[in-house]
């Protein structure tokens, strides 16, 4: 690759890696690799005021990292592309993934170790 199409992709990582370093739009991203969900489903799921996640999800959208669907009166949320996908189902599996009582799993730390 040339140096001038490598720097371009630098970038536009770097761009992506600047809008998900933020908890409340890592809280939001990592609701959404699993589904897409409205403003509501997001602010119950997160605990964030609706103005708040909407705000957070119109910069996100912005960005082109989530894309909506209509459905009545109900906007929905979803991840936009298969790289967004890639790197919160990464992020998700670390930091996101809950068991069956509903508890963080933590990957990489042996259960035994935490009881």
């Amino acid at each position: 690759m040339k140096p001038e199409a490598l720097e371009a992709k630098a970038e536009m990582a770097a761009q992506f890696l600047k809008m998900i370093a933020s908890a409340p739009r890592l809280l939001l991203l990592c609701q959404m690799a699993e589904k897409e969900c409205s403003v509501g489903e997001l602010a119950e799921k997160t605990g964030m005021r609706m103005p708040t996640v909407s705000q957070q999800l119109s910069l996100l959208r912005a960005q082109g990292l989530v894309v909506t669907r209509r459905d009545g009166t109900t906007i929905y949320y979803r991840l936009a592309s298969e790289a967004a996908r890639e790197v919160m189902g990464v992020l998700f599996k670390h930091f996101c993934a809950v068991d069956a009582k509903g508890l963080p799993v933590l990957a990489g730390v042996d259960e035994t170790e935490t009881a």
